[in-house]
This record gives structure tokens, sequence and C-alpha cells, in this order.
């Protein structure tokens, strides 16, 4: 696994990148399919914040913690992606076998603000999957919508969680 660690607003020492490294190096023991991992540290005032993304099989797992001190906020996030990357293992070894999946629980919606903009613009590559796939990497992404395109019809297609814990799809009418 190729493991690269970036520091924003912090310079990342050798014993820093050692601990993150090791921390994260756990995760080839889970997963053969992760090849790699990202981390990103910085600090903003008193917070320390921990970002890690994993690549396994062109899907992303994603978690970040905030604490008081780096240290814990890399204990913190690899608790994360432990949970995270068994849940993942759990659902290749379901849909191997061809059980149906659970709906996982809401999540509480978030309230608009009046005057909306946009602050974040964001690119990524869609890669062709199925539903019940989009809506793992939308789990393990930890988001309440994923925007993949449909193998079967070619089209893009939005995937999101429902309040009642349900998933919804939406499809283009051509």
């Amino acid at each position: 696994m190729n493991i690269l660690v970036n520091g924003r607003h912090l310079e990342v020492t050798p014993a820093l990148k050692n601990y993150a490294e090791e921390k994260i190096k756990k995760f080839e023991r889970y997963s053969s399919d992760i090849s790699e991992a990202t981390v990103t540290l910085s600090v903003e005032k008193y917070r320390h914040k921990a970002e890690v993304m994993l690549k396994a099989n062109g899907m992303l797992i994603q978690a970040e913690s905030v604490t008081g001190e780096i240290y814990s906020a890399i204990d913190e996030v690899s608790e994360k992606l432990d949970r995270q990357v068994k849940k993942y293992k759990e659902k290749l070894v379901s849909h191997r076998k061809g059980s149906a999946k659970n709906a996982a629980a809401s999540e509480n919606p978030a309230s608009l603000h009046e005057e909306a903009r946009i602050i974040k613009n964001k690119r990524f590559e869609l890669k062709p999957m199925s539903p019940d796939e989009a809506s793992m990497q939308m789990e393990l992404l930890d988001k309440t919508f994923y925007v993949f395109i449909n193998d079967i019809s070619g089209d893009i297609n939005v995937i999101y969680k429902r309040q009642d814990g349900n998933f919804g799809l939406i499809e283009p009418v051509k």
C-alpha cells in the first residue's frame, strides 16, 4: 500500500509521519484491495485535524477526526476507519453470497440558510456501477447522496439516503 502523508499549516516531522503510517499500515491485513492511502494532517488554532482517504478497488473509504492534539486525532481517525473497513469487508462478503442488505439508520437533515451559495466545488471521476455498489460507496464515504454512472443504462444517476432510512434513486428521463 502506498501511504502519502501531507501537512497543512503543520510541519510533518519524521516521528509524526511514522506514527501515521503505522496506524494506517494495519489496514493492509484487513484487505489486500487497499492500494493507496492519503493522510492529511492540519492545524487551525487549537483544532488538530486528521483526514484519511483509502482507495480500494475503485472505492473510496474516508474518515476524519478533529481533536485538541494531533496524535489523538490520528488515533481517532484510525478507529473510525477500522469500523468502515470492517463494514466494507462484510458488505463484500454479503454481496458475494447474494444476501439482501439492510438500510442504514437515517440522519438528521441539514437546515438551509436563507442566502445559500456555492462555497465548494468538487470534481471527480465517475465510475460505472450498479445502484447497490453506489449505495455501498455512499455509506463508506459517510455521505447522504452519491452521483454515479448506472452500469446498465449508462446515464448519470443520484442515490440518496431518505429520512426513513431507505435509499432513493434519481434517474434522468430521456
